[in-house]
């Protein structure tokens, strides 16, 4: 990026449909769905050139308003699938793991931490916080820290 850049939000509906289809080509990219850039730019409709000439001039917009990073301690019972449980009702919510620590459980309990996204959450916080409490073995469950 240049450092004396200058820098707007701009609707993308406002953009010209190249720029559009450079960030297409980009999230292909990205999440792995196009191998290679001539992969993504033939899916999406646009020349390697005008892929080149704007990749470094359009980036996603992360709306803080909407997404928050959360941050969960919770206590577990040392017992085989609580874990897994927990992980599958994050994701079933929507929300994206983003870091999963866990101490070595002592006396069978194990404490852990987990970071997620909320952005695409399909439910409220607090619903979510009651669905983690209703899982067998989840001993406490408490939102440490918001970003």
């Amino acid at each position: 990026m240049k450092q004396d850049a200058e820098y707007y939000i701009v609707e993308a509906d406002a953009l010209p449909e190249v720029f559009k289809k450079v960030m297409a080509a980009k999230n292909l990219l990205a999440s792995g769905k196009a191998e290679t850039i001539k992969d993504a730019v033939n899916e999406i409709g646009i020349s390697r050139s005008a892929y080149y000439k704007y990749k470094d001039s359009i980036f996603p917009f992360f709306d803080a308003r909407v997404a928050k990073i959360i941050t969960l301690s919770l206590t577990l019972e040392h017992k085989p699938g609580i874990l897994s449980n927990v992980l599958n009702i994050l994701a079933s919510a929507g929300g994206n793991i983003l870091t999963i620590n866990q101490n070595i459980p002592l006396n069978q309990i194990a404490n852990v931490t987990i970071s997620f996204d909320t952005k695409n959450m399909k439910i409220k916080l607090n619903e979510l916080i009651s669905k983690l409490a209703e899982i067998p073995g989840v001993i406490r469950n408490e939102i440490i820290a918001e970003q």
